[in-house]
């Protein structure tokens, strides 16, 4: 080929190449008619499918080209593809998951098959009351509920019998589904509410908690339980300190579709990041908003006043309808302290025990819930993505006298 044939032919190639633009394209959050919500000011929106630097990278179709066609102004541009759409769990609904809380909860049935054993002899001495007495508190049911429970138990006894083991354990489901108290409000704020602006705002849920109660898995898994009941979910990802508890929460989101608002860098303000979070599901018209906040030491009052921040600054945008203190069940009574100093400074409305399958602690239901005044809503019951499941009273107490 000639010379001048050589740089009439890359005059060429660079024509169309200049033709070609090239554009970030993010994922499509589930239910959502836009491919990108607007970026905000202190995060950014991690939708699902989008990788971690930001979108992927393809070449920008012209306005009114049908996907996969040509260009038809450039000659020779390549076959255009839109991003695919991620495939994302279907979770697993409420109901199913209730009919395998019994069957984990029976786990932590040893209290009830000691306390079955001794009602159900002839006759009960003072050092079987005592063995009983002791079981409870083992248990973590605190000494009031206990002593409640152990007088009821006498006068019962004396009145009708426990030789039948039927009868004892009727007499014990009876009393312990009283401690429990079936008649609390348990379900979980996930219905958009009127403003006083007379505005819809999200229903927003505000996750608390110390560290290492499983607090981010436990978001990613209470929002895989919303979506399975067809709700629309945003999640803030409020936990800046935590360089992992960003992407961890994206990930959860990830595979339910769910968008999630994080910051653009580490320990930024928490407190922005939540704001962000609650004003983007407002502005999108989703059902709900959770906020995830880093663990923090009850003990720590510059970090417990911080909390309180989070919760005036989201207020700002959206009333927060729910604050959900997670905590571990194994610790028992030592999550008592912790409970108390939350509830003081967030009002929490609900509590969240996490690994209740497998533990002999299962009396700190009814303790958290004495001490607050607020019911257990959920449970975690083992390790999966969908073992997160609505406390059931009457299911918990048949587990443990089973």
């Amino acid at each position: 080929m000639d010379t001048p044939d050589i740089i009439l032919a890359a005059i060429g190639a660079l024509a169309v190449l200049a033709g070609g633009g090239f554009a970030l394209l993010r994922g499509r959050s589930r239910g959502s008619s836009t491919s990108e919500q607007p970026p905000t000011t202190q995060g950014r929106v991690d939708e699902p499918g989008e990788p971690a630097d930001g979108g992927v990278l393809t070449e920008e179709r012209p306005a009114g080209a049908p996907a996969g066609e040509s260009d038809p102004a450039g000659a020779g541009s390549a076959v255009l593809e839109t991003p695919v759409e991620p495939v994302v769990d279907r979770p697993e609904s409420a109901a199913g998951r209730l009919v395998r809380l019994r069957e984990r909860l029976s786990r932590s049935g040893a209290l009830g098959r000691t306390i079955l054993g001794l009602l159900s002899r002839d006759k009960l001495s003072t050092a079987d009351w005592e063995e009983i007495e002791e079981s409870l508190l083992l248990a973590d049911l605190g000494t009031g509920p206990t002593d409640e429970l152990v007088e009821a138990l006498r006068t019962r006894v004396q009145v009708e019998g426990t030789s039948d083991p039927a009868v004892a354990r009727e007499l014990l489901r009876s009393e312990l589904l009283k401690l429990v108290d079936p008649g609390m409000d348990r379900r979980i704020a996930a219905t958009p509410v009127l403003g006083d602006d007379g505005q819809s705002h999200p229903a927003t849920i505000l996750m608390v908690g110390v560290n290492g109660t499983g607090k981010t898995t436990t978001v990613g898994k209470l929002a895989r339980l919303l979506v399975a009941e067809d709700k629309d979910v945003v999640l803030g990802a409020a936990d800046t300190f935590r360089a992992a508890a960003a992407d961890q929460l994206a990930t959860w989101g990830q595979r339910v579709g769910v968008p999630v608002i994080r910051s653009e860098r580490d320990s930024a303000d928490p407190a922005a990041v939540a704001f962000d979070a609650v004003k983007a599901g407002r502005e999108n018209g989703v059902d709900v908003v959770i906020v995830d906040t880093a663990g923090r030491l009850q003990n720590k009052a510059g970090l417990m006043d911080e909390l309180g921040k989070i919760k005036r600054v989201i207020s700002k945008q959206a009333p927060v309808q729910e604050v959900l203190l997670v905590l571990d069940a194994t610790t028992g009574q030592n999550g008592m302290r912790q409970a108390q100093v939350f509830a003081e400074v967030v009002d929490v409305t609900g509590i969240v025990l996490t690994k209740l399958d497998g533990t002999a602690k299962g009396g700190i239901v009814v303790a958290v819930q004495r001490e607050l005044g607020v019911p257990v809503k959920l449970v975690g019951l083992g390790e999966g993505p969908d073992d997160l499941a609505p406390f059931d009273p009457e299911a918990f107490v048949d587990a443990i006298v089973s």
